[in-house]
């Protein structure tokens, strides 16, 4: 993101296949983060509904959709002038 945006280094796009999955991701993000690298979120936004939740760790900007959400956004689409690099899913 660093080249074409001035507030982040990174988005960080999962995807849950429901809300209750969504908010799972988010919230085992969210205690790794703490315990391991002492960082919380600065903002954090989505959590009540769970369709898409936004945690800005600012180098970094985690997005957590469900995939009807991500569909309907589209934000690899938005940002398709970035290099992108996927990672898959870990057991």
């Amino acid at each position: 993101m660093r080249s074409v945006c001035d507030y982040t280094d990174y988005f960080v796009i999962a995807t849950g296949k429901n809300p209750r999955l969504t908010k799972a991701i988010h919230d085992e993000v969210y205690a790794v983060l703490k315990r391991d690298a002492k960082v919380t979120p600065r903002s954090s936004s989505g959590l009540p509904e769970a369709s898409w939740i936004v945690d800005d760790y600012l180098d970094v900007v985690l997005h957590v959709f469900t995939p009807e959400t991500r569909e309907y956004y589209r934000l690899e689409d938005l940002w398709d002038d970035v290099p992108k690099l996927e990672a898959a899913a870990t057991a």
